[in-house]
Protein backbone atom coordinates (compact mmCIF):
# COMPACT_ATOMS: atom_id res chain seq x y z
CA UNK A 1 0.00 0.00 0.00
CA UNK A 2 1.29 3.27 -0.87
CA UNK A 3 0.63 5.92 1.47
CA UNK A 4 -0.50 9.36 0.19
CA UNK A 5 -2.42 12.31 1.80
CA UNK A 6 -4.07 13.35 -1.39
CA UNK A 7 -6.05 11.94 -4.14
CA UNK A 8 -7.65 13.19 -6.94
CA UNK A 9 -9.63 11.24 -9.52
CA UNK A 10 -9.65 12.30 -12.93
CA UNK A 11 -7.31 14.82 -14.57
CA UNK A 12 -9.64 17.06 -16.65
CA UNK A 13 -9.64 21.15 -15.57
CA UNK A 14 -11.05 20.68 -12.36
CA UNK A 15 -8.83 17.47 -11.04
CA UNK A 16 -5.51 19.33 -12.12
CA UNK A 17 -6.18 22.57 -10.96
CA UNK A 18 -7.42 21.09 -7.86
CA UNK A 19 -4.09 19.13 -7.32
CA UNK A 20 -2.28 22.34 -7.98
CA UNK A 21 -3.84 23.89 -5.09
CA UNK A 22 -3.50 21.13 -3.39
CA UNK A 23 -0.05 20.09 -3.35
CA UNK A 24 0.96 24.28 -3.15
CA UNK A 25 -1.35 24.16 0.36
CA UNK A 26 1.23 21.42 1.74
CA UNK A 27 -0.73 18.15 1.03
CA UNK A 28 1.00 15.25 -0.82
CA UNK A 29 -1.04 15.03 -3.95
CA UNK A 30 -1.57 12.17 -6.16
CA UNK A 31 -3.69 12.77 -9.59
CA UNK A 32 -5.27 9.53 -10.67
CA UNK A 33 -6.05 9.95 -14.93
CA UNK A 34 -7.56 7.00 -17.19
CA UNK A 35 -6.22 8.46 -19.87
CA UNK A 36 -2.83 8.23 -21.34
CA UNK A 37 -2.83 12.35 -21.57
CA UNK A 38 -4.68 14.39 -19.01
CA UNK A 39 -7.11 17.23 -19.72
CA UNK A 40 -8.46 15.11 -23.26
CA UNK A 41 -11.11 17.31 -22.80
CA UNK A 42 -9.70 20.67 -22.82
CA UNK A 43 -8.00 19.65 -25.87
CA UNK A 44 -11.65 19.75 -27.95
CA UNK A 45 -13.52 22.67 -26.05
CA UNK A 46 -13.86 25.71 -28.42
CA UNK A 47 -13.17 23.65 -31.67
CA UNK A 48 -9.79 22.78 -30.40
CA UNK A 49 -9.20 26.29 -28.60
CA UNK A 50 -10.22 25.94 -25.56
CA UNK A 51 -12.80 28.90 -24.17
CA UNK A 52 -10.69 29.02 -20.20
CA UNK A 53 -12.97 31.33 -18.86
CA UNK A 54 -15.60 34.80 -19.64
CA UNK A 55 -13.89 37.94 -18.92
CA UNK A 56 -15.96 39.14 -16.59
CA UNK A 57 -17.62 39.51 -12.70
CA UNK A 58 -18.85 36.42 -10.57
CA UNK A 59 -22.35 38.00 -10.60
CA UNK A 60 -22.08 37.42 -14.70
CA UNK A 61 -20.75 33.80 -14.03
CA UNK A 62 -23.65 33.45 -11.31
CA UNK A 63 -26.57 35.17 -13.86
CA UNK A 64 -24.74 32.09 -16.70
CA UNK A 65 -25.40 28.93 -14.18
CA UNK A 66 -29.44 27.90 -14.51
CA UNK A 67 -28.71 24.76 -12.61
CA UNK A 68 -27.58 25.90 -8.73
CA UNK A 69 -25.89 28.96 -9.88
CA UNK A 70 -25.81 30.48 -5.61
CA UNK A 71 -23.74 27.40 -4.82
CA UNK A 72 -20.82 28.64 -7.00
CA UNK A 73 -20.47 32.02 -4.91
CA UNK A 74 -17.87 30.99 -2.39
CA UNK A 75 -15.96 29.08 -5.52
CA UNK A 76 -15.79 32.30 -7.47
CA UNK A 77 -15.06 34.34 -4.81
CA UNK A 78 -12.35 31.69 -4.12
CA UNK A 79 -10.75 31.96 -7.59
CA UNK A 80 -12.74 33.98 -10.01
CA UNK A 81 -12.88 34.97 -13.68
CA UNK A 82 -9.72 37.09 -13.73
CA UNK A 83 -8.02 34.43 -11.23
CA UNK A 84 -8.27 31.93 -14.14
CA UNK A 85 -6.76 34.98 -16.26
CA UNK A 86 -3.84 35.79 -13.80
CA UNK A 87 -3.07 32.13 -13.40
CA UNK A 88 -2.61 31.15 -17.15
CA UNK A 89 -0.94 34.34 -17.80
CA UNK A 90 1.24 34.10 -14.87
CA UNK A 91 1.98 30.68 -15.90
CA UNK A 92 3.48 31.44 -19.53
CA UNK A 93 0.03 31.51 -21.58
CA UNK A 94 -0.86 34.67 -22.82
CA UNK A 95 -4.90 34.99 -23.11
CA UNK A 96 -7.01 37.34 -25.55
CA UNK A 97 -10.17 38.29 -25.08
CA UNK A 98 -13.29 37.55 -27.92
CA UNK A 99 -16.90 38.50 -28.37
CA UNK A 100 -19.37 37.97 -25.66
CA UNK A 101 -15.58 38.02 -23.13
CA UNK A 102 -14.57 34.61 -24.25
CA UNK A 103 -11.48 33.98 -23.10
CA UNK A 104 -9.10 31.91 -25.57
CA UNK A 105 -5.02 31.35 -25.49
CA UNK A 106 -3.59 33.64 -27.98
CA UNK A 107 -2.04 30.42 -29.85
CA UNK A 108 -5.59 29.44 -30.24
CA UNK A 109 -4.35 26.16 -29.19
CA UNK A 110 -6.15 24.18 -26.42
CA UNK A 111 -3.08 22.65 -26.38
CA UNK A 112 -1.04 25.09 -24.35
CA UNK A 113 -3.78 25.24 -21.74
CA UNK A 114 -3.01 21.70 -20.92
CA UNK A 115 0.65 22.07 -20.81
CA UNK A 116 0.55 25.39 -19.27
CA UNK A 117 -1.56 23.20 -16.52
CA UNK A 118 0.67 20.06 -16.56
CA UNK A 119 4.10 21.77 -16.19
CA UNK A 120 2.48 23.84 -13.18
CA UNK A 121 0.96 20.33 -11.59
CA UNK A 122 4.69 18.58 -11.79
CA UNK A 123 6.21 21.72 -10.94
CA UNK A 124 4.55 22.00 -7.33
CA UNK A 125 4.77 18.19 -6.59
CA UNK A 126 1.65 16.16 -8.13
CA UNK A 127 2.34 13.14 -8.99
CA UNK A 128 0.39 11.82 -12.17
CA UNK A 129 -0.88 8.32 -12.27
CA UNK A 130 -2.43 6.84 -15.35
CA UNK A 131 -4.43 4.19 -14.27
CA UNK A 132 -8.39 3.50 -13.69
CA UNK A 133 -10.04 4.09 -10.23
CA UNK A 134 -11.88 1.45 -9.45
CA UNK A 135 -13.57 2.30 -6.33
CA UNK A 136 -12.99 4.76 -3.56
CA UNK A 137 -12.61 3.43 0.15
CA UNK A 138 -14.42 4.61 3.60
CA UNK A 139 -14.35 3.32 7.23
CA UNK A 140 -16.08 5.12 9.96
CA UNK A 141 -17.10 7.63 8.16
CA UNK A 142 -13.92 8.89 6.57
CA UNK A 143 -12.33 8.29 3.24
CA UNK A 144 -8.90 6.00 3.67
CA UNK A 145 -7.97 5.00 0.14
CA UNK A 146 -8.51 5.08 -3.66
CA UNK A 147 -8.63 1.40 -5.01
CA UNK A 148 -7.06 0.68 -8.77
CA UNK A 149 -8.62 -1.36 -11.40
CA UNK A 150 -5.05 -3.17 -11.17
CA UNK A 151 -5.90 -4.19 -7.22
CA UNK A 152 -3.00 -1.32 -6.71
CA UNK A 153 -4.55 0.47 -2.92
CA UNK A 154 -3.34 4.66 -2.61
CA UNK A 155 -4.05 5.24 0.61
CA UNK A 156 -5.09 8.65 1.80
CA UNK A 157 -7.13 10.98 3.99
CA UNK A 158 -8.33 13.61 1.22
CA UNK A 159 -10.25 12.25 -2.19
CA UNK A 160 -11.37 15.27 -4.49
CA UNK A 161 -13.82 13.24 -6.95
CA UNK A 162 -13.19 15.59 -10.24
CA UNK A 163 -14.01 12.53 -12.99
CA UNK A 164 -16.49 14.64 -15.48
CA UNK A 165 -19.64 13.37 -16.20
CA UNK A 166 -21.52 11.65 -18.98
CA UNK A 167 -20.77 13.62 -22.13
CA UNK A 168 -17.88 13.00 -24.39
CA UNK A 169 -17.14 9.43 -22.98
CA UNK A 170 -14.34 8.84 -25.67
CA UNK A 171 -12.52 11.80 -23.40
CA UNK A 172 -13.28 9.66 -20.42
CA UNK A 173 -15.79 11.19 -18.85
CA UNK A 174 -18.54 7.88 -18.30
CA UNK A 175 -19.86 8.55 -15.08
CA UNK A 176 -18.00 6.93 -12.35
CA UNK A 177 -18.00 9.70 -9.99
CA UNK A 178 -21.80 9.13 -9.84
CA UNK A 179 -21.01 5.65 -9.28
CA UNK A 180 -18.27 6.92 -6.18
CA UNK A 181 -20.99 9.69 -4.84
CA UNK A 182 -23.51 7.08 -4.33
CA UNK A 183 -21.73 4.62 -2.84
CA UNK A 184 -20.70 7.15 0.12
CA UNK A 185 -24.89 7.85 0.20
CA UNK A 186 -25.02 10.91 -1.91
CA UNK A 187 -27.89 11.65 -3.92
CA UNK A 188 -27.09 11.87 -7.90
CA UNK A 189 -29.60 14.68 -9.27
CA UNK A 190 -31.28 13.27 -12.73
CA UNK A 191 -28.54 13.42 -15.76
CA UNK A 192 -29.40 14.99 -19.06
CA UNK A 193 -27.31 16.46 -22.00
CA UNK A 194 -26.86 20.05 -22.30
CA UNK A 195 -25.03 21.91 -25.29
CA UNK A 196 -26.11 19.43 -27.33
CA UNK A 197 -27.72 18.91 -30.79
CA UNK A 198 -31.32 18.79 -31.41
CA UNK A 199 -33.97 16.28 -33.00
CA UNK A 200 -36.79 17.44 -35.10
CA UNK A 201 -39.89 16.82 -36.32
CA UNK A 202 -39.26 18.12 -39.82
CA UNK A 203 -36.10 16.43 -41.64
CA UNK A 204 -33.50 17.83 -44.04
CA UNK A 205 -32.77 15.76 -47.15
CA UNK A 206 -29.15 13.72 -47.67
CA UNK A 207 -28.07 16.50 -49.43
CA UNK A 208 -28.27 18.88 -47.29
CA UNK A 209 -26.81 16.81 -44.19
CA UNK A 210 -24.07 18.28 -42.65
CA UNK A 211 -24.12 21.69 -44.58
CA UNK A 212 -22.49 24.16 -42.05
CA UNK A 213 -24.36 27.81 -42.55
CA UNK A 214 -22.51 30.91 -41.23
CA UNK A 215 -24.35 33.99 -40.29
CA UNK A 216 -27.30 32.98 -39.94
CA UNK A 217 -30.10 33.95 -36.73
CA UNK A 218 -32.19 31.90 -34.56
CA UNK A 219 -35.31 32.28 -32.14
CA UNK A 220 -35.97 29.78 -29.61
CA UNK A 221 -40.10 29.81 -28.98
CA UNK A 222 -41.45 27.72 -25.96
CA UNK A 223 -44.66 27.02 -27.79
CA UNK A 224 -46.52 26.39 -24.33
CA UNK A 225 -46.19 29.93 -23.25
CA UNK A 226 -45.35 31.33 -26.55
CA UNK A 227 -42.12 33.28 -25.55
CA UNK A 228 -39.34 33.81 -26.87
CA UNK A 229 -36.67 32.03 -24.49
CA UNK A 230 -33.39 32.62 -26.97
CA UNK A 231 -31.96 34.28 -29.35
CA UNK A 232 -28.28 33.72 -30.97
CA UNK A 233 -26.55 34.52 -34.41
CA UNK A 234 -23.74 32.82 -35.74
CA UNK A 235 -22.98 28.94 -37.46
CA UNK A 236 -25.53 26.42 -37.50
CA UNK A 237 -25.30 22.85 -38.83
CA UNK A 238 -28.08 20.89 -40.60
CA UNK A 239 -28.71 17.30 -39.98
CA UNK A 240 -30.53 14.30 -41.01
CA UNK A 241 -31.92 14.20 -37.79
CA UNK A 242 -32.11 17.59 -37.08
CA UNK A 243 -30.00 20.55 -35.76
CA UNK A 244 -26.51 21.24 -34.11
CA UNK A 245 -23.85 24.27 -34.72
CA UNK A 246 -22.48 26.34 -32.34
CA UNK A 247 -25.79 28.41 -31.57
CA UNK A 248 -28.19 24.87 -31.52
CA UNK A 249 -25.94 23.62 -28.90
CA UNK A 250 -25.80 27.27 -26.77
CA UNK A 251 -29.60 27.34 -27.72
CA UNK A 252 -30.43 23.47 -25.64
CA UNK A 253 -28.62 25.15 -22.48
CA UNK A 254 -31.33 27.00 -21.93
CA UNK A 255 -34.31 24.70 -22.75
CA UNK A 256 -34.78 23.62 -19.22
CA UNK A 257 -38.33 21.41 -19.35
CA UNK A 258 -37.71 19.13 -23.02
CA UNK A 259 -41.02 17.23 -23.96
CA UNK A 260 -41.44 16.50 -27.64
CA UNK A 261 -43.10 19.64 -29.56
CA UNK A 262 -42.59 21.86 -26.35
CA UNK A 263 -40.46 23.58 -28.38
CA UNK A 264 -39.58 25.34 -31.69
CA UNK A 265 -36.51 26.76 -33.44
CA UNK A 266 -37.09 29.15 -36.42
CA UNK A 267 -34.10 29.85 -38.59
CA UNK A 268 -33.10 33.33 -40.04
CA UNK A 269 -30.89 32.68 -43.83
CA UNK A 270 -30.83 36.40 -44.10
CA UNK A 271 -30.64 38.38 -40.79
CA UNK A 272 -28.95 41.37 -42.68
CA UNK A 273 -31.64 41.89 -44.39
CA UNK A 274 -35.17 43.16 -42.95
CA UNK A 275 -38.67 41.64 -44.49
CA UNK A 276 -39.22 43.89 -46.38
CA UNK A 277 -35.59 45.10 -48.30
CA UNK A 278 -35.38 40.94 -48.75
CA UNK A 279 -38.80 41.55 -50.22
CA UNK A 280 -37.23 44.42 -52.72
CA UNK A 281 -34.47 42.09 -53.85
CA UNK A 282 -36.90 39.42 -54.46
CA UNK A 283 -39.06 41.14 -56.87
CA UNK A 284 -35.82 43.14 -58.33
CA UNK A 285 -33.96 39.97 -58.81
CA UNK A 286 -37.05 37.53 -60.29
CA UNK A 287 -37.92 40.43 -62.58
CA UNK A 288 -34.33 40.43 -63.85
CA UNK A 289 -34.34 36.32 -64.51
CA UNK A 290 -38.20 36.45 -65.17
CA UNK A 291 -37.26 33.63 -68.31
CA UNK A 292 -35.49 31.64 -65.64
CA UNK A 293 -36.69 28.84 -63.77
CA UNK A 294 -37.23 29.03 -59.69
CA UNK A 295 -34.64 26.24 -58.65
CA UNK A 296 -31.99 28.12 -60.49
CA UNK A 297 -32.52 31.75 -59.07
CA UNK A 298 -32.91 29.92 -55.72
CA UNK A 299 -29.07 29.27 -55.86
CA UNK A 300 -28.50 33.17 -55.61
CA UNK A 301 -29.63 33.29 -52.40
CA UNK A 302 -28.49 29.80 -50.46
CA UNK A 303 -25.62 27.35 -50.69
CA UNK A 304 -26.80 24.04 -53.40
CA UNK A 305 -27.22 21.68 -51.02
CA UNK A 306 -30.33 23.50 -49.39
CA UNK A 307 -32.01 23.86 -52.69
CA UNK A 308 -34.21 20.90 -53.03
CA UNK A 309 -35.31 20.92 -49.17
CA UNK A 310 -36.01 24.52 -49.90
CA UNK A 311 -38.08 23.63 -53.27
CA UNK A 312 -40.21 20.97 -51.70
CA UNK A 313 -41.06 23.34 -48.20
CA UNK A 314 -42.03 26.62 -50.45
CA UNK A 315 -44.44 24.01 -52.45
CA UNK A 316 -43.21 25.81 -55.83
CA UNK A 317 -42.65 23.98 -58.84
CA UNK A 318 -38.61 24.01 -59.33
CA UNK A 319 -39.48 24.17 -63.31
CA UNK A 320 -41.68 27.33 -62.98
CA UNK A 321 -40.50 29.85 -64.55
CA UNK A 322 -39.49 33.23 -62.67
CA UNK A 323 -41.79 35.57 -63.97
CA UNK A 324 -44.94 33.25 -63.43
CA UNK A 325 -43.88 33.54 -59.48
CA UNK A 326 -47.04 35.22 -57.59
CA UNK A 327 -47.18 37.12 -55.11
CA UNK A 328 -48.25 34.73 -52.76
CA UNK A 329 -45.61 32.28 -53.71
CA UNK A 330 -43.09 35.65 -53.44
CA UNK A 331 -43.85 35.78 -49.93
CA UNK A 332 -43.67 32.00 -49.31
CA UNK A 333 -40.35 32.41 -50.38
CA UNK A 334 -39.63 35.14 -48.31
CA UNK A 335 -41.11 33.56 -45.10
CA UNK A 336 -38.90 30.33 -45.59
CA UNK A 337 -36.01 32.77 -46.00
CA UNK A 338 -36.53 34.75 -42.74
CA UNK A 339 -38.57 31.80 -40.65
CA UNK A 340 -37.57 28.45 -41.74
CA UNK A 341 -39.52 27.00 -38.51
CA UNK A 342 -38.36 23.09 -36.91
CA UNK A 343 -40.40 21.74 -34.13
CA UNK A 344 -38.00 20.36 -31.81
CA UNK A 345 -38.74 16.53 -30.69
CA UNK A 346 -35.66 16.17 -27.82
CA UNK A 347 -32.21 16.35 -27.43
CA UNK A 348 -29.68 14.36 -29.19
CA UNK A 349 -27.86 11.35 -26.78
CA UNK A 350 -25.91 12.53 -23.48
CA UNK A 351 -22.40 11.31 -25.38
CA UNK A 352 -22.75 13.69 -27.95
CA UNK A 353 -23.17 16.76 -25.21
CA UNK A 354 -20.26 18.92 -24.51
CA UNK A 355 -21.76 19.03 -20.60
CA UNK A 356 -23.72 16.73 -18.71
CA UNK A 357 -26.80 18.32 -16.45
CA UNK A 358 -27.52 16.95 -13.18
CA UNK A 359 -24.99 15.04 -10.63
CA UNK A 360 -24.44 14.86 -7.04
CA UNK A 361 -26.87 16.75 -5.10
CA UNK A 362 -25.44 20.12 -3.93
CA UNK A 363 -27.11 20.32 -1.19
CA UNK A 364 -24.87 17.54 0.33
CA UNK A 365 -21.94 19.57 -0.17
CA UNK A 366 -20.22 22.21 1.91
CA UNK A 367 -19.99 25.32 -0.51
CA UNK A 368 -17.23 26.97 1.24
CA UNK A 369 -15.01 24.27 0.92
CA UNK A 370 -16.80 21.45 -1.82
CA UNK A 371 -16.68 18.74 1.33
CA UNK A 372 -19.06 16.21 1.61
CA UNK A 373 -21.35 17.11 4.31
CA UNK A 374 -22.08 13.03 4.59
CA UNK A 375 -17.92 11.63 4.65
CA UNK A 376 -15.17 13.22 6.15
CA UNK A 377 -12.54 13.98 3.40
CA UNK A 378 -14.79 13.50 0.47
CA UNK A 379 -14.52 16.32 -1.80
CA UNK A 380 -16.21 16.93 -5.08
CA UNK A 381 -15.02 19.57 -8.15
CA UNK A 382 -16.41 19.83 -11.76
CA UNK A 383 -19.28 18.66 -13.93
CA UNK A 384 -19.58 15.99 -11.66
CA UNK A 385 -21.41 17.88 -9.35
CA UNK A 386 -24.83 19.53 -10.35
CA UNK A 387 -24.15 22.25 -12.10
CA UNK A 388 -24.11 23.29 -15.27
CA UNK A 389 -23.76 26.68 -17.50
CA UNK A 390 -24.50 28.35 -20.34
CA UNK A 391 -21.62 28.75 -23.13
CA UNK A 392 -18.99 31.49 -23.12
CA UNK A 393 -16.46 29.62 -20.69
CA UNK A 394 -18.35 29.42 -17.65
CA UNK A 395 -18.86 26.05 -17.56
CA UNK A 396 -14.73 25.84 -17.68
CA UNK A 397 -14.67 28.39 -14.81
CA UNK A 398 -17.04 26.56 -12.33
CA UNK A 399 -14.63 23.63 -13.17
CA UNK A 400 -11.90 25.96 -11.81
CA UNK A 401 -13.16 27.68 -9.32
CA UNK A 402 -14.82 24.41 -7.64
CA UNK A 403 -11.26 22.12 -8.16
CA UNK A 404 -9.27 25.33 -6.61
CA UNK A 405 -11.69 25.54 -3.42
CA UNK A 406 -11.19 21.72 -2.66
CA UNK A 407 -7.99 21.64 -3.27
CA UNK A 408 -7.11 24.47 -1.34
CA UNK A 409 -8.95 22.59 1.09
Amino acid sequence: MTASKTVIIGGGAAGIISGIFSATSGSETVIIEKNPKIGRKLYITGKGRCNVTNNCDIKTVVANTPTNGKFLYSALNAFSPHDTINFFEENGCPLKTERGGRVFPVSDKAADIVDTLQKKARGVGCKIIHGCAADIIMSGGKVTGVSLANDDIIGCDKIIVATGGKSYPLTGSTGDGYRFAEKAGHTVMPLRPSLVPLETREHFGYDADGLLLKNVSIRVIDTKKNDVIYTDFGELELKRYGLSGAIIRSASAHMRNMKNGSYRVEIDLKPALSEQKLDQRLIRELTAVSSGVYVEFLAKLMPKALIEDFVKLSEIPADKRCGDITKTERKQILTLLKCMTRTVTGFRPIDEAIITSGGVNVKEINPKTMESKLVSGLYFAGEVIDVDCYTGGFNLQAAFSTGVLAGMN
